[in-house]
Protein backbone atom coordinates (compact mmCIF):
# COMPACT_ATOMS: atom_id res chain seq x y z
CA UNK A 1 0.00 0.00 0.00
CA UNK A 2 0.52 3.69 -0.73
CA UNK A 3 2.47 5.43 2.44
CA UNK A 4 -0.02 8.43 1.29
CA UNK A 5 -3.63 8.55 0.43
CA UNK A 6 -6.02 10.98 -0.07
CA UNK A 7 -9.21 11.29 2.18
CA UNK A 8 -12.81 12.12 1.72
CA UNK A 9 -11.93 15.41 1.78
CA UNK A 10 -9.24 15.79 -0.87
CA UNK A 11 -6.49 16.03 1.50
CA UNK A 12 -3.30 14.04 1.67
CA UNK A 13 -3.49 11.65 4.65
CA UNK A 14 -0.03 10.57 5.26
CA UNK A 15 0.41 7.35 7.06
CA UNK A 16 3.91 6.30 8.26
CA UNK A 17 3.21 3.36 10.77
CA UNK A 18 1.28 0.19 9.25
CA UNK A 19 -1.13 0.19 12.13
CA UNK A 20 -3.08 3.31 10.46
CA UNK A 21 -3.67 1.21 7.51
CA UNK A 22 -6.46 0.18 9.29
CA UNK A 23 -5.46 -2.93 10.43
CA UNK A 24 -5.79 -4.39 13.69
CA UNK A 25 -2.27 -4.76 15.92
CA UNK A 26 -3.29 -8.05 17.09
CA UNK A 27 -0.45 -10.14 16.46
CA UNK A 28 1.89 -10.47 19.35
CA UNK A 29 5.39 -11.51 19.68
CA UNK A 30 4.87 -15.03 20.73
CA UNK A 31 2.43 -15.18 17.18
CA UNK A 32 4.85 -13.34 14.78
CA UNK A 33 7.79 -15.71 16.24
CA UNK A 34 5.44 -19.12 15.24
CA UNK A 35 4.14 -17.57 12.21
CA UNK A 36 8.00 -17.17 11.39
CA UNK A 37 9.27 -20.87 12.55
CA UNK A 38 6.07 -22.31 11.21
CA UNK A 39 6.43 -20.76 7.69
CA UNK A 40 9.84 -23.03 7.64
CA UNK A 41 8.36 -26.06 7.93
CA UNK A 42 5.60 -27.24 5.45
CA UNK A 43 3.93 -30.32 3.53
CA UNK A 44 7.67 -29.88 1.32
CA UNK A 45 9.67 -30.90 4.06
CA UNK A 46 7.36 -34.00 5.54
CA UNK A 47 6.49 -35.10 1.94
CA UNK A 48 8.39 -34.32 -0.58
CA UNK A 49 11.82 -34.65 1.42
CA UNK A 50 10.96 -38.41 0.09
CA UNK A 51 11.27 -38.28 -3.34
CA UNK A 52 14.23 -35.69 -2.97
CA UNK A 53 16.53 -38.30 -1.00
CA UNK A 54 15.82 -41.00 -3.41
CA UNK A 55 16.87 -38.58 -5.90
CA UNK A 56 20.16 -36.85 -3.97
CA UNK A 57 20.65 -39.40 -1.32
CA UNK A 58 22.45 -37.99 1.68
CA UNK A 59 23.72 -34.77 0.03
CA UNK A 60 20.03 -33.57 0.31
CA UNK A 61 21.08 -32.79 3.84
CA UNK A 62 23.90 -30.21 2.10
CA UNK A 63 21.37 -28.97 -0.81
CA UNK A 64 18.75 -27.93 2.25
CA UNK A 65 21.91 -25.87 3.86
CA UNK A 66 23.16 -24.21 1.00
CA UNK A 67 19.88 -22.98 -0.03
CA UNK A 68 19.05 -22.10 4.08
CA UNK A 69 22.05 -19.49 3.30
CA UNK A 70 20.19 -17.80 0.27
CA UNK A 71 16.96 -18.10 2.36
CA UNK A 72 18.57 -15.89 5.22
CA UNK A 73 19.90 -14.13 2.86
CA UNK A 74 16.71 -12.84 1.32
CA UNK A 75 15.03 -12.65 4.92
CA UNK A 76 17.50 -10.39 6.19
CA UNK A 77 17.10 -7.91 2.98
CA UNK A 78 13.51 -7.76 3.35
CA UNK A 79 13.94 -7.49 7.19
CA UNK A 80 15.92 -4.05 6.33
CA UNK A 81 12.64 -3.22 4.44
CA UNK A 82 10.55 -3.88 6.90
CA UNK A 83 12.01 -1.99 9.53
CA UNK A 84 12.63 1.08 6.63
CA UNK A 85 8.74 1.13 6.29
CA UNK A 86 6.46 -1.82 7.74
CA UNK A 87 3.65 -2.13 5.67
CA UNK A 88 0.92 -5.20 5.32
CA UNK A 89 1.10 -6.50 1.43
CA UNK A 90 4.81 -5.60 1.86
CA UNK A 91 6.76 -7.64 -1.20
CA UNK A 92 4.30 -5.88 -3.79
CA UNK A 93 4.58 -1.99 -2.17
CA UNK A 94 8.32 -1.94 -2.17
CA UNK A 95 8.46 -4.10 -5.76
CA UNK A 96 6.21 -0.36 -6.63
CA UNK A 97 8.16 2.13 -5.03
CA UNK A 98 11.87 0.89 -5.93
CA UNK A 99 10.97 -0.78 -9.18
CA UNK A 100 8.03 1.16 -10.19
CA UNK A 101 4.23 0.59 -10.45
CA UNK A 102 4.11 -2.13 -12.77
CA UNK A 103 6.56 -4.34 -10.86
CA UNK A 104 4.28 -3.62 -7.82
CA UNK A 105 1.03 -4.02 -9.68
CA UNK A 106 2.40 -7.97 -11.43
CA UNK A 107 4.26 -8.71 -7.79
CA UNK A 108 1.22 -8.33 -5.80
CA UNK A 109 -0.87 -10.86 -8.05
CA UNK A 110 1.64 -12.88 -8.61
CA UNK A 111 1.75 -13.39 -4.53
CA UNK A 112 -1.43 -14.02 -4.47
CA UNK A 113 -1.37 -16.54 -7.44
CA UNK A 114 1.01 -18.31 -5.09
CA UNK A 115 -1.36 -18.57 -1.88
CA UNK A 116 -4.28 -19.75 -4.28
CA UNK A 117 -2.62 -22.25 -5.75
CA UNK A 118 -1.04 -23.77 -2.45
CA UNK A 119 -4.67 -23.44 -1.01
CA UNK A 120 -5.52 -25.48 -3.77
CA UNK A 121 -3.13 -27.85 -2.70
CA UNK A 122 -2.78 -28.08 0.88
CA UNK A 123 -6.79 -28.22 0.76
CA UNK A 124 -6.68 -31.32 -1.42
CA UNK A 125 -3.65 -32.89 0.78
CA UNK A 126 -5.49 -32.24 4.17
CA UNK A 127 -8.27 -34.11 2.49
CA UNK A 128 -6.02 -37.09 1.86
CA UNK A 129 -4.77 -36.99 4.83
CA UNK A 130 -8.43 -37.59 6.50
CA UNK A 131 -8.99 -40.19 4.51
CA UNK A 132 -6.30 -42.11 5.84
CA UNK A 133 -9.05 -42.41 9.10
CA UNK A 134 -11.97 -42.06 7.59
CA UNK A 135 -11.83 -43.61 4.22
CA UNK A 136 -15.75 -43.32 4.05
CA UNK A 137 -15.98 -39.69 4.03
CA UNK A 138 -15.69 -38.37 0.09
CA UNK A 139 -12.40 -36.21 -0.41
CA UNK A 140 -14.53 -33.29 -1.22
CA UNK A 141 -16.51 -33.16 1.84
CA UNK A 142 -13.42 -32.97 4.16
CA UNK A 143 -11.75 -29.98 1.50
CA UNK A 144 -15.14 -27.99 1.66
CA UNK A 145 -15.71 -28.61 5.76
CA UNK A 146 -11.64 -27.25 6.17
CA UNK A 147 -12.32 -24.37 3.59
CA UNK A 148 -15.00 -23.29 5.37
CA UNK A 149 -14.01 -23.39 9.23
CA UNK A 150 -10.23 -21.72 8.23
CA UNK A 151 -12.24 -19.48 6.48
CA UNK A 152 -14.66 -18.11 9.33
CA UNK A 153 -11.28 -18.13 11.76
CA UNK A 154 -9.87 -15.63 9.56
CA UNK A 155 -13.09 -13.55 8.84
CA UNK A 156 -13.51 -13.33 12.81
CA UNK A 157 -10.10 -11.97 14.24
CA UNK A 158 -6.15 -11.60 13.05
CA UNK A 159 -5.79 -12.22 16.63
CA UNK A 160 -7.75 -15.99 16.29
CA UNK A 161 -5.58 -16.21 12.88
CA UNK A 162 -2.31 -16.13 14.90
CA UNK A 163 -3.86 -18.41 17.50
CA UNK A 164 -4.66 -21.03 14.86
CA UNK A 165 -0.97 -20.62 13.44
CA UNK A 166 0.75 -20.48 16.62
CA UNK A 167 -0.39 -24.01 17.51
CA UNK A 168 -0.26 -25.17 14.30
CA UNK A 169 3.20 -24.41 14.33
CA UNK A 170 3.82 -26.02 17.97
CA UNK A 171 2.85 -29.69 16.78
CA UNK A 172 4.96 -29.37 13.70
CA UNK A 173 7.65 -28.41 15.24
CA UNK A 174 6.94 -30.75 18.46
CA UNK A 175 7.21 -33.27 15.70
CA UNK A 176 10.76 -32.21 14.71
CA UNK A 177 11.64 -32.48 17.63
CA UNK A 178 10.58 -35.66 18.59
CA UNK A 179 11.84 -37.39 15.71
CA UNK A 180 15.50 -35.77 16.35
CA UNK A 181 15.41 -36.60 19.67
CA UNK A 182 14.60 -40.10 19.29
CA UNK A 183 17.08 -41.06 16.29
CA UNK A 184 19.86 -39.44 18.31
CA UNK A 185 18.36 -42.14 21.06
CA UNK A 186 18.57 -44.84 18.40
CA UNK A 187 22.28 -43.49 17.92
CA UNK A 188 23.55 -43.35 21.26
CA UNK A 189 21.54 -46.29 22.95
CA UNK A 190 20.63 -48.73 19.86
CA UNK A 191 17.55 -49.47 21.11
CA UNK A 192 14.73 -50.24 18.78
CA UNK A 193 14.42 -52.35 15.63
CA UNK A 194 16.82 -49.96 13.77
CA UNK A 195 19.34 -49.91 16.66
CA UNK A 196 21.39 -52.72 14.65
CA UNK A 197 21.61 -50.55 11.68
CA UNK A 198 21.24 -47.00 12.62
CA UNK A 199 24.82 -45.13 12.47
CA UNK A 200 26.26 -42.31 10.90
CA UNK A 201 28.34 -43.97 8.96
CA UNK A 202 24.86 -44.44 6.37
CA UNK A 203 26.00 -41.07 5.21
CA UNK A 204 28.83 -42.11 3.03
CA UNK A 205 28.53 -46.07 3.30
CA UNK A 206 26.31 -46.34 0.32
CA UNK A 207 28.03 -45.27 -2.60
CA UNK A 208 28.52 -42.21 -1.04
CA UNK A 209 27.52 -38.34 0.00
CA UNK A 210 26.81 -38.00 -3.66
CA UNK A 211 25.19 -41.27 -5.05
CA UNK A 212 23.74 -40.46 -8.15
CA UNK A 213 26.26 -37.78 -8.65
CA UNK A 214 26.51 -33.81 -7.76
CA UNK A 215 24.45 -32.77 -11.37
CA UNK A 216 21.35 -35.38 -9.59
CA UNK A 217 21.43 -33.29 -6.39
CA UNK A 218 21.87 -29.73 -7.47
CA UNK A 219 18.44 -30.78 -9.33
CA UNK A 220 16.52 -31.66 -6.13
CA UNK A 221 17.61 -27.68 -5.25
CA UNK A 222 13.96 -26.32 -7.31
CA UNK A 223 11.90 -29.12 -4.77
CA UNK A 224 14.22 -28.01 -1.73
CA UNK A 225 13.21 -24.29 -2.30
CA UNK A 226 9.40 -25.17 -2.33
CA UNK A 227 9.62 -26.48 0.83
CA UNK A 228 10.97 -22.45 2.04
CA UNK A 229 8.14 -21.05 0.37
CA UNK A 230 6.54 -19.12 2.98
CA UNK A 231 9.48 -17.92 5.09
CA UNK A 232 8.74 -14.36 4.17
CA UNK A 233 4.84 -14.47 5.59
CA UNK A 234 6.07 -12.79 8.34
CA UNK A 235 6.70 -9.71 5.72
CA UNK A 236 2.72 -9.69 5.48
CA UNK A 237 2.31 -9.92 9.14
CA UNK A 238 4.19 -6.80 9.30
CA UNK A 239 1.00 -4.26 9.23
CA UNK A 240 -0.56 -6.13 11.99
CA UNK A 241 2.40 -6.70 14.73
CA UNK A 242 2.33 -5.02 17.48
CA UNK A 243 5.85 -3.75 17.97
CA UNK A 244 7.37 -4.53 14.26
CA UNK A 245 10.78 -2.95 15.27
CA UNK A 246 11.37 -5.67 18.27
CA UNK A 247 8.90 -8.85 17.17
CA UNK A 248 10.72 -8.65 13.26
CA UNK A 249 14.40 -8.54 13.48
CA UNK A 250 14.00 -11.48 16.24
CA UNK A 251 11.47 -13.66 13.96
CA UNK A 252 14.07 -12.93 11.38
CA UNK A 253 17.38 -13.66 12.76
CA UNK A 254 16.55 -16.64 14.64
CA UNK A 255 16.14 -18.25 11.08
CA UNK A 256 19.44 -19.69 10.65
CA UNK A 257 18.97 -22.09 13.95
CA UNK A 258 15.61 -23.29 12.80
CA UNK A 259 16.99 -24.21 9.49
CA UNK A 260 19.83 -26.10 10.82
CA UNK A 261 17.32 -27.93 13.19
CA UNK A 262 14.54 -28.50 11.43
CA UNK A 263 15.78 -29.39 7.80
CA UNK A 264 19.26 -29.72 8.60
CA UNK A 265 19.20 -31.47 11.78
CA UNK A 266 16.00 -33.67 11.03
CA UNK A 267 17.37 -34.46 7.81
CA UNK A 268 20.87 -35.84 9.48
CA UNK A 269 19.13 -37.89 12.44
CA UNK A 270 16.97 -39.51 9.92
CA UNK A 271 19.53 -40.47 6.98
CA UNK A 272 21.84 -41.64 10.02
CA UNK A 273 18.97 -43.64 11.11
CA UNK A 274 17.44 -45.12 8.14
CA UNK A 275 19.89 -45.93 5.13
CA UNK A 276 18.69 -43.24 2.43
CA UNK A 277 18.16 -46.32 -0.27
CA UNK A 278 15.06 -46.75 1.57
CA UNK A 279 13.17 -43.82 0.71
CA UNK A 280 11.09 -43.53 -1.95
CA UNK A 281 8.77 -40.90 -3.68
CA UNK A 282 5.45 -40.33 -2.18
CA UNK A 283 6.59 -41.38 1.08
CA UNK A 284 7.04 -38.92 3.88
CA UNK A 285 10.87 -39.61 5.29
CA UNK A 286 9.36 -39.15 8.63
CA UNK A 287 6.65 -41.93 8.68
CA UNK A 288 9.27 -44.58 7.05
CA UNK A 289 11.85 -43.46 9.73
CA UNK A 290 9.16 -44.16 12.89
CA UNK A 291 7.83 -47.42 10.92
CA UNK A 292 11.77 -48.22 11.07
CA UNK A 293 12.28 -47.46 14.09
CA UNK A 294 8.61 -49.57 15.54
CA UNK A 295 6.87 -46.90 17.58
CA UNK A 296 3.45 -47.85 17.78
CA UNK A 297 0.97 -45.69 16.07
CA UNK A 298 3.79 -43.91 14.43
CA UNK A 299 2.12 -43.68 11.21
CA UNK A 300 -0.81 -42.28 12.52
CA UNK A 301 1.01 -39.58 14.42
CA UNK A 302 2.76 -38.40 11.79
CA UNK A 303 -0.13 -38.30 9.18
CA UNK A 304 -2.17 -36.07 11.94
CA UNK A 305 1.29 -33.60 11.87
CA UNK A 306 1.16 -33.64 8.23
CA UNK A 307 -2.90 -32.78 7.87
CA UNK A 308 -1.73 -29.71 10.67
CA UNK A 309 1.13 -28.50 8.39
CA UNK A 310 -1.83 -28.87 5.52
CA UNK A 311 -3.95 -26.74 7.09
CA UNK A 312 -1.37 -24.51 8.48
CA UNK A 313 -0.30 -23.89 5.15
CA UNK A 314 -3.96 -23.17 4.05
CA UNK A 315 -4.74 -20.90 6.60
CA UNK A 316 -1.65 -18.95 5.78
CA UNK A 317 -2.77 -18.52 2.00
CA UNK A 318 -6.40 -17.29 3.09
CA UNK A 319 -4.27 -14.55 5.36
CA UNK A 320 -2.08 -13.32 2.28
CA UNK A 321 -4.23 -13.03 -0.37
CA UNK A 322 -6.89 -11.30 1.75
CA UNK A 323 -4.07 -8.63 2.68
CA UNK A 324 -2.25 -8.81 -0.62
CA UNK A 325 -5.47 -8.20 -2.54
CA UNK A 326 -6.74 -5.19 0.03
CA UNK A 327 -2.82 -3.77 -0.76
CA UNK A 328 -3.95 -3.98 -4.86
CA UNK A 329 -7.29 -2.54 -4.51
CA UNK A 330 -5.58 0.31 -2.45
CA UNK A 331 -3.14 1.11 -5.18
CA UNK A 332 -6.35 0.81 -7.90
CA UNK A 333 -5.35 -2.45 -9.26
CA UNK A 334 -8.05 -4.27 -8.24
CA UNK A 335 -11.13 -3.58 -7.21
CA UNK A 336 -12.16 -0.95 -4.68
CA UNK A 337 -14.57 -2.85 -3.10
CA UNK A 338 -11.37 -4.85 -1.66
CA UNK A 339 -10.24 -2.19 0.37
CA UNK A 340 -12.77 -2.71 3.06
CA UNK A 341 -12.32 -3.70 6.30
CA UNK A 342 -14.92 -5.53 8.22
CA UNK A 343 -15.91 -4.17 11.99
CA UNK A 344 -13.48 -7.09 13.28
CA UNK A 345 -10.45 -5.18 11.09
CA UNK A 346 -10.10 -7.86 8.53
CA UNK A 347 -10.18 -7.69 4.70
CA UNK A 348 -13.20 -9.60 4.90
CA UNK A 349 -14.14 -9.37 0.47
CA UNK A 350 -10.91 -9.91 -0.17
CA UNK A 351 -10.34 -13.09 2.18
CA UNK A 352 -13.56 -14.37 0.48
CA UNK A 353 -13.09 -13.99 -3.06
CA UNK A 354 -9.53 -15.39 -3.02
CA UNK A 355 -11.53 -18.68 -0.72
CA UNK A 356 -13.67 -18.79 -3.93
CA UNK A 357 -10.56 -19.29 -5.85
CA UNK A 358 -8.99 -22.07 -3.64
CA UNK A 359 -12.57 -23.88 -3.56
CA UNK A 360 -12.14 -24.12 -7.55
CA UNK A 361 -9.25 -26.51 -6.64
CA UNK A 362 -11.28 -28.10 -4.82
CA UNK A 363 -13.54 -29.02 -7.29
CA UNK A 364 -10.11 -29.35 -10.17
CA UNK A 365 -8.57 -31.54 -7.94
CA UNK A 366 -11.21 -33.71 -7.32
CA UNK A 367 -11.61 -34.31 -11.32
CA UNK A 368 -8.21 -33.89 -12.76
CA UNK A 369 -5.71 -36.76 -12.55
CA UNK A 370 -3.05 -36.46 -9.98
CA UNK A 371 -0.71 -34.91 -11.77
CA UNK A 372 -2.04 -31.75 -11.26
CA UNK A 373 -1.01 -31.48 -7.81
CA UNK A 374 2.33 -31.50 -9.25
CA UNK A 375 1.69 -28.76 -11.49
CA UNK A 376 -0.27 -26.58 -8.80
CA UNK A 377 3.43 -26.91 -6.94
CA UNK A 378 5.82 -26.28 -9.44
CA UNK A 379 3.72 -23.40 -10.36
CA UNK A 380 3.66 -22.19 -6.70
CA UNK A 381 7.50 -22.78 -6.86
CA UNK A 382 7.20 -19.98 -10.30
CA UNK A 383 5.78 -17.38 -8.65
CA UNK A 384 7.37 -17.78 -5.40
CA UNK A 385 11.08 -17.06 -6.85
CA UNK A 386 9.59 -14.25 -8.14
CA UNK A 387 8.83 -13.07 -5.07
CA UNK A 388 11.68 -13.55 -3.77
CA UNK A 389 13.27 -11.67 -6.58
CA UNK A 390 11.63 -8.75 -6.06
CA UNK A 391 12.24 -8.20 -2.33
CA UNK A 392 16.22 -8.82 -3.90
CA UNK A 393 15.85 -6.58 -6.43
CA UNK A 394 14.08 -3.91 -4.18
CA UNK A 395 16.55 -4.19 -1.45
CA UNK A 396 19.47 -3.47 -3.92
CA UNK A 397 17.93 -0.11 -5.12
CA UNK A 398 16.98 1.07 -1.21
CA UNK A 399 20.62 0.17 -0.62
CA UNK A 400 22.15 2.34 -3.65
CA UNK A 401 19.24 5.31 -2.40
CA UNK A 402 20.20 5.01 1.04
CA UNK A 403 24.10 5.44 -0.05
CA UNK A 404 23.42 8.36 -2.20
CA UNK A 405 21.32 10.30 0.89
CA UNK A 406 17.78 9.84 -0.64
CA UNK A 407 16.36 7.96 1.64
CA UNK A 408 16.70 7.14 5.69
CA UNK A 409 18.63 4.53 6.94
CA UNK A 410 16.62 1.46 8.30
CA UNK A 411 17.48 0.16 11.84
CA UNK A 412 17.92 -3.44 10.90
CA UNK A 413 20.43 -3.38 8.06
CA UNK A 414 21.46 -6.52 6.32
CA UNK A 415 25.18 -7.80 7.00
CA UNK A 416 27.24 -6.63 3.95
CA UNK A 417 25.09 -4.86 2.60
CA UNK A 418 23.88 -5.56 -0.63
CA UNK A 419 26.31 -8.49 -1.42
CA UNK A 420 24.01 -11.20 0.10
CA UNK A 421 21.24 -9.86 -2.40
CA UNK A 422 23.19 -10.08 -5.44
CA UNK A 423 24.20 -13.54 -4.50
CA UNK A 424 20.70 -14.60 -3.77
CA UNK A 425 19.96 -12.99 -6.84
CA UNK A 426 22.26 -15.37 -9.06
CA UNK A 427 21.51 -18.16 -6.72
CA UNK A 428 17.55 -18.01 -7.84
CA UNK A 429 18.63 -17.30 -11.49
CA UNK A 430 20.32 -20.78 -11.28
CA UNK A 431 17.30 -22.49 -10.21
CA UNK A 432 14.95 -21.11 -12.43
CA UNK A 433 17.65 -22.12 -14.76
CA UNK A 434 17.31 -25.88 -13.54
CA UNK A 435 13.34 -25.73 -13.40
CA UNK A 436 13.89 -24.60 -17.24
CA UNK A 437 15.85 -27.74 -17.81
CA UNK A 438 13.96 -30.40 -16.34
CA UNK A 439 11.07 -31.22 -17.96
CA UNK A 440 8.66 -31.99 -15.51
CA UNK A 441 9.08 -29.17 -13.79
CA UNK A 442 9.63 -26.54 -16.79
CA UNK A 443 5.22 -26.60 -17.16
CA UNK A 444 5.45 -23.88 -14.23
CA UNK A 445 7.60 -21.54 -16.43
CA UNK A 446 4.74 -22.04 -19.36
CA UNK A 447 2.28 -20.98 -16.94
CA UNK A 448 3.82 -18.14 -15.23
CA UNK A 449 4.75 -17.24 -19.18
CA UNK A 450 0.75 -17.61 -20.07
CA UNK A 451 -0.01 -15.41 -16.21
CA UNK A 452 2.18 -13.00 -17.27
CA UNK A 453 0.27 -12.00 -20.46
CA UNK A 454 -2.54 -11.70 -18.52
CA UNK A 455 -1.52 -9.43 -15.74
CA UNK A 456 0.31 -7.71 -19.12
CA UNK A 457 -3.20 -7.44 -20.56
CA UNK A 458 -4.75 -6.03 -17.68
CA UNK A 459 -1.91 -3.76 -17.41
CA UNK A 460 -2.89 -1.74 -20.31
CA UNK A 461 -7.03 -1.93 -19.97
CA UNK A 462 -5.77 -0.21 -16.51
CA UNK A 463 -4.07 2.31 -18.26
CA UNK A 464 -6.26 3.01 -20.60
CA UNK A 465 -8.92 3.59 -17.81
CA UNK A 466 -6.91 4.91 -14.97
CA UNK A 467 -3.46 6.62 -16.28
CA UNK A 468 -3.46 7.74 -12.77
CA UNK A 469 -3.07 4.37 -10.86
CA UNK A 470 -0.27 3.39 -13.08
CA UNK A 471 1.73 6.24 -12.56
CA UNK A 472 4.68 6.50 -10.32
CA UNK A 473 3.93 7.84 -6.86
CA UNK A 474 6.77 9.02 -4.22
CA UNK A 475 5.87 7.15 -0.62
CA UNK A 476 6.16 8.99 2.15
CA UNK A 477 9.42 8.47 3.54
CA UNK A 478 9.39 9.25 6.70
CA UNK A 479 11.34 6.34 8.95
CA UNK A 480 10.08 3.88 11.17
CA UNK A 481 11.90 1.78 13.46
Amino acid sequence: MTSAQVDNNGNDAVRGEASEEGYERGLGSRQVQMIAIGGAIGVGLFLNAGANIAKAGPSLILMYAVAGVIIFFIMRALGELLLYRPVSGSFAEYSREFLGPFFGYFTGWTYWLLWVVTGMAELTAAAIYINYWFPEIPQWVSALVFLVVLFVANLISVKLFGEIEFWFSMIKVTAIIGMIVIGLGVLTFGFSAAGDTAAVSNLWAFDGFFPKGIGSSLMTLQGVMFAYLAVELVGVTAGESENPEKTLPKAINTLPWRIALFYVGALTVILCVVKWTEFAPGVSPFVKAFAVIGIPAGAGIVNFVVLTAALSSCNSGMYSTGRMLRTLADSGEAPKAFNKLSVTKTPALAIGVSVLFMGIGVVLNYVVPDKAFEYVVSVATGAGIWTWLMILISHVRYRRAVDAGRLPASSFPAPGGATGSWIAIVFLLFVTGLIAYDHEARVSLYVMAGWAAALGVGWLVLKSRSPEVTARRDPDLEKVG
